[in-house]
């Protein structure tokens, strides 16, 4: 088997070009879609609640499907594993382009999101796994051009797409890309990992169906027609579920994931905080461009324009954020970047702005923090591991970001759904009405960017130890 040790620089090079590079065209997919929001409403005939299920409904599809990838790690070769991720993703895609209603693109969207998954907390623990410790915080500062930079360029791309074709040209260019990247990946892919073979615990998966239900209670919950009694019962079933999860994981000799790791203070801190990032920054790539559009009264095409120079700003501190970790620790990092985006959210709280280059300075303001906080919070929690561990750490801090996210946009949308109606229901013109509910989801985050400065001041080290 082949490992870090026998991958000349060139080698070393390509392998880790072209895992990135197709990563970051599938995490684009992730958020590419809310600027295409009002186009698809439209051609489907939905509701803006129900073509948010594209996002929200991807997400929730990413959060079982990463428990598994420590499992594929040890049980198969990475090369192969990249490959069928690759192609599961490609044919989901296609699915999309040739889909004709909404069923059959949210099909699409379940197997895109299946694929990115597995891939998220794979490729990270794999560049964790063939670095250093040392140089840990740089890689990982790249690596989060991936998570953070594609996350915010999708918008962008989906804008841009849009202004010159259809909507199903976006899906086009997605298969180009992975297409391409596959074919590559036959030559330049290597098995860098070591393989432990055991056997799938399929009753854990199962218990993992929890964490629908849960995200599921609380995407319907604030709606006006809800069920509750209905969603009551699935709230116990999916906490029944997932506890029942949890004790299993630490019960059982070769678990699908060891939350073990969560012992470690620093590392339970860690999980946090790249969460509450997370939450911040796909909240702004998500909300921002209905802001635009629905308040400010502009194109598709701008409203993905206008997310660039916040997306530019985040592709360059990425990597510069990984190399101040490693040199002046990660605790003063993370305050850095939880401050600025504290004080982004509080500008917005405190101005109604309806000037489109005030909102763009303040994206840029939240997006930068999260440069400093999100890959620097993995780093630190896959160093407080052994590593032996970092798979199974890499999958917690992953899944437990995804639901968190995945938590953010839907409460994010039933706020800005309901108090808009709330306000248009007391005599206030549409437009007014649009802008009370996003200062309502603005005041929101405000606070919870304020718990996660909290917590980025409970980290206890602020440099790396050596080992």
């Amino acid at each position: 088997m082949e490992t870090k040790h026998a991958m000349s620089p060139l080698t070393r090079f390509l392998f880790i070009a072209t895992m990135l590079i197709g990563t970051f065209t599938m995490s684009i997919s992730q958020s590419s879609l809310s600027t295409a929001y009002p186009t698809l409403m439209t051609y489907f005939g939905v509701s803006a609640d129900t073509i948010q299920w594209l996002t929200t409904g991807f997400m929730i599809v990413m959060c079982i499907t990463m428990p598994i990838s420590p499992w594929l790690l040890n049980n198969m070769s990475f090369k192969r594993l990249f490959a069928l991720e690759l192609i599961l993703f490609d044919f989901g895609t296609l699915i999309i382009y040739l889909g004709n209603n909404f069923p059959i693109v949210m099909l699409g969207r379940v197997m895109e999101a299946a694929a990115v998954g597995v891939l998220f907390p794979s490729y990270q623990t794999v560049l964790l796994e063939i670095t250093p410790e040392k140089k840990r915080g740089t890689i990982m500062g790249v690596a989060g051009l991936v998570m953070g930079s594609a996350l915010a360029c999708g918008p962008i791309i989906s804008g841009i797409v849009l202004h010159y074709t259809t909507w199903r040209g976006l899906f086009v260019f997605f298969m180009t890309v992975i297409t391409l990247i596959l074919i590559v990946s036959f030559f330049v892919m290597k098995d860098v990992m070591v393989r432990k073979e055991t056997k799938l615990d399929w009753l854990s998966i199962f218990y993992t169906l929890g964490l629908v239900g849960l995200l599921y209670f609380i995407s319907e919950i604030g709606r006006g027609n809800a069920n509750y009694t209905e969603l009551g019962i699935i709230l116990v079933v999916s906490l029944v579920m997932l506890t029942l999860f949890v004790y299993r994981q630490l019960h059982i000799k070769n678990p699908l994931l060891d939350l073990w790791v969560m012992k470690s203070f620093n590392y339970d801190l860690s999980v946090l905080l790249t969460g509450f990032s997370y939450i911040s920054l796909i909240v702004v790539t998500i909300i921002f461009p209905l802001y635009y559009q629905q308040v400010l009264h502009v194109s598709p095409f701008i409203s993905g324009m206008a997310l660039v120079p916040g997306a530019a700003l985040l592709s360059f501190l990425n990597p510069l954020t990984g190399t101040l970790a490693d040199k002046f620790g990660f605790k003063s990092t993370m305050i850095f970047g939880m401050c600025m985006i504290v004080i982004g959210w509080g500008l917005l709280t405190c101005l109604h702005l309806t000037n489109i280059w005030g909102m763009i300075l303040i994206a840029m303001l939240i997006e930068g923090g999260n440069a400093f906080v999100m890959m620097p919070a993995v780093t630190l929690g896959a160093n407080s591991l052994p590593d032996e561990l970092i798979s199974h750490g890499t999958a917690v801090i992953t899944t437990i970001r995804q639901v968190l996210g995945s938590t953010g946009v839907t409460v994010a949308t039933l706020i800005l759904v309901n108090f808009t109606k709330m306000a248009s229901n007391s005599g206030k013109s549409l437009p007014v009405a649009n802008q009370f509910g996003f200062h309502a989801v603005s005041i929101t985050f405000f606070v919870i960017s304020i718990i996660g400065l909290v917590i980025a001041m409970m980290i206890r080290n602020t440099k790396k130890d050596s080992k």
